[in-house]
């Protein structure tokens, strides 16, 4: 069963942690069709969240097809992401955890390791639009992931 846990300080809304957290195990592994997830009074003792709040969230995954609410049993996963090897998986989620253990030994903080991976991930996004219209895969034109402000040099 998944642990939810909810980030006070992050400017996403606590139910969208929730349907994150949930999606996540689903790519991971960590999640599969038939697992229950909490009970809403579970989740709102755990993480001292509004009842709303982890309804809202369950109502997502449900209106997305990943999981089904069985009246009087329970939410249950009845949908899948991601189809990645698990062993492929473990070998990536290893050498991360080495990279990120270089960027903390370079001083990286948690923001700035999500800013250079999302910058990361949009420059992939480039290139594979790119390569899909025929273009050139050359690195992405100055800006292009991250375009400057009219005036800035």
């Amino acid at each position: 069963m998944i642990n939810f846990h909810v980030d006070r300080s992050s400017s996403v809304p606590a139910y969208a942690q929730l349907v994150r957290q949930v999606r996540e195990g689903l790519r991971m592994g960590a999640l599969q069709p038939g697992d229950q997830l909490p009970t809403v009074r579970s989740v709102v003792t755990s993480c001292t969240v509004n009842p709303t709040t982890v309804l809202k969230a369950y109502r997502e995954l449900e209106l997305s097809g990943l999981v089904e609410a069985r009246q009087g049993a329970g939410t249950f996963v009845s949908g899948t992401l991601g189809h990645a090897d698990p062993h492929v998986m473990a070998r990536l989620r290893s050498g991360l955890a080495r990279w990120l253990g270089q960027a903390r030994g370079a001083g990286l903080e948690d923001e700035d390791v999500q800013a250079l991976l999302a910058s990361v991930i949009m420059e992939n996004s480039v290139h594979r639009v790119q390569a899909g219209n025929g273009q050139p895969q050359g690195e992405p034109a100055p800006g292009a992931a991250f375009p400057q402000k009219k005036g800035a040099a």
